[in-house]
């Protein structure tokens, strides 16, 4: 089972820029749909984005379309995530997962990362 490492998170304020980052482990990175999901305090753990194993297709939750890019590095065993125009109301704690391209659910999703807290102050 591959492992998955966030990072990347902090502390920004409303309208600033962070990318995260997931590495994972193991020879076969290049063979999953990856995808971001975050959770907010008392919230359920929410889709934010797929990208496919080769990297041209993705799907985004309507929330952050158009300011969050989800984007692979296969020869990095790395995914990301770049949000911009960051709101409040993405403050949460952001988990990269494997599982299907087109899956939005938790349980959809197999392996994930021990999470990286984004923090967007007004």
């Amino acid at each position: 089972q591959v492992q998955l490492v966030e990072s990347g998170g902090g502390l920004v304020q409303a309208g600033g820029s962070l990318r995260l980052s997931c590495t994972a482990s193991g020879p076969t990175f290049s063979s999953y749909a990856m995808g971001w999901f975050r959770q907010a305090p008392g919230k359920e753990r929410e889709f934010v984005a797929t990208i496919s194993w080769s990297g041209s297709t993705t799907y985004y939750a309507d929330s952050v379309k158009g300011r969050f890019t989800i984007s692979r590095d296969n020869a990095k065993n790395t995914v990301y995530l770049q949000m911009n125009s960051l709101k409040p109301e993405d403050t949460a704690v952001y988990y990269c997962a494997t599982g299907p391209l087109r899956g939005t659910k938790e349980n959809d999703f197999a392996s994930w990362g021990q999470g990286t807290q984004v923090i967007v102050s007004s």
